[in-house]
């Protein structure tokens, strides 16, 4: 039991530091661990609302710029949300998981060179949202977001919320904070996004086997780590993730632009 407690607190220390060059990725502990029961895999219990603190911290909005890709649809297939034109000439598969910090940061640097060239239909984004910190660390926060992500796309409102939930991320990936609760809270910050179907989602889970098909999905394609980025097939190194410069010249080598 100690050797396992060692190994999560190593786990989350290793999660959050940054290193020459970029920043480390978050990685699950054990992709194929205890965590799966009920063929929701690597998925935990989704809280509701009704049983998390009525308080809780004040939402932000989501970042300026965010409304370039209001127009711009999103689509299920599987355990994966695509992001674009389905024609696109272009493709950047994108794996994060909601509570990873260095997730946040590439949305917060180098994912703001796609916003344009999605929204000008030249790429498709295809995000496959894990959910392994949950198992790590504890907690339900990144099955909770997992899910109202998915139910916003019923709502039409994917790219916006999306960026609301990483603008919202607690201060360490350690603490719960996505509870039902605080991720309405979220959607309240993105307009036209609350309602009876998508606040229901997001109160009873909706969406937990879904939620559970994108784990399998993201340990189906091999993934160790989040953020994990890949332009048309070719993976791309964490030293051009976390600047939005130093990105947009990875999709410009590509032919995005």
């Amino acid at each position: 039991m100690a050797v396992r407690k060692a190994g999560r607190i190593v786990a989350a220390v290793a999660a959050t530091a940054f290193v020459a060059g970029g920043a480390a990725a978050c990685g699950p502990e054990d992709l194929t661990g205890g965590g799966d029961k009920g063929g929701d895999k690597g998925t935990a219990s989704v809280s509701p609302s009704e049983s998390a603190p009525a308080g809780g911290p004040e939402a932000k909005a989501p970042p300026e710029g965010t409304d370039a890709l209001a127009r711009t649809p999103a689509t299920v297939k599987g355990g994966v949300i695509t992001v674009g034109d389905p024609k696109a000439g272009h493709t950047v598969k994108l794996y994060e998981d909601a509570r990873c910090p260095i997730c946040r940061k590439f949305e917060e640097t180098g994912a703001r060179a796609l916003v344009k060239p999605v929204a000008e239909g030249k790429v498709k984004v295809e995000y496959t949202i894990a959910s392994f910190l949950d198992r790590n660390l504890g907690g339900s926060g990144s099955v909770n977001a997992a899910n109202a992500l998915r139910a916003s796309v019923d709502a039409g409102k994917f790219p916006q919320f999306h960026a609301a939930v990483f603008a919202n991320q607690a201060a360490t990936e350690t603490e719960d904070a996505y509870t039902p609760a605080f991720l309405l809270k979220i959607a309240d910050k993105v307009e036209g996004l609350r309602g009876a179907e998508f606040d229901r989602a997001v109160n009873k889970g909706t969406y937990k086997k879904w939620v559970g098909q994108a784990m399998q999905a993201f340990t189906d394609d091999g993934m160790q780590g989040t953020p994990t980025v890949f332009v048309d097939g070719k993976k791309t190194g964490s030293d051009a993730l976390f600047d939005e410069a130093a990105f947009a010249k990875e999709l410009k080598a590509s032919g995005i632009s």
